[in-house]
């Protein structure tokens, strides 16, 4: 006797987490979420329908011309909106304390020289290797020639 249910509901036992699957505990979720917090909960279903974007995607969308709603910067405002809530654009807000953004600037700067020098050492390291490659090959290459040579069997051409 088959005890396998059809329904797309049912996972099976081994894949249940407690005794109703885990697609009726999101959408009960998302019902709550709606009914005491709708705007998370739309932002959540329109996440789920686009396929759960990274954000580095939504921000390269966001960033792109084809959502643009007449931004005057080029970029949309949606675009602007996201820069200035990530601090990505230099009208975002401050604290109002002048020594403390002149240490964050300070901080900012120190930070990109490091990052600038950690990708410089990475380049570095990166040709190392490279030419280390290259020296290897260039050893077994001339080891095969010189055993071949050894042998008598060089590459004879016909005409």
């Amino acid at each position: 006797m088959n005890t396998s249910s059809t329904s797309p509901w049912s996972c099976g036992a081994s894949h249940r987490s407690g005794p109703f699957p885990k697609r009726s505990l999101e959408i009960g979720a998302i019902v709550v979420a709606f009914i005491y917090w709708w705007p998370v909960a739309a932002a959540y279903v329109a996440w789920k329908i686009a396929g759960y974007p990274a954000f580095s995607q939504m921000k390269e969308f966001a960033d792109s011309r084809s959502f643009n709603f007449a931004g005057s910067e080029g970029r949309s405002r949606f675009a602007r909106a996201f820069a200035a809530a990530k601090g990505y654009s230099g009208t975002s807000a401050t604290s109002g304390n002048w020594a403390f953004e002149e240490y964050r600037r300070a901080e900012l700067e120190r930070l990109e020289a490091r990052r600038r020098a950690l990708q410089e050492e990475s380049r570095a390291f990166t040709d190392f290797v490279e030419e280390l490659k290259r020296a290897k090959d260039r050893e077994q290459f001339d080891a095969f020639m010189a055993k071949r040579r050894s042998e008598g069997g060089g590459p004879t051409i016909e005409a």
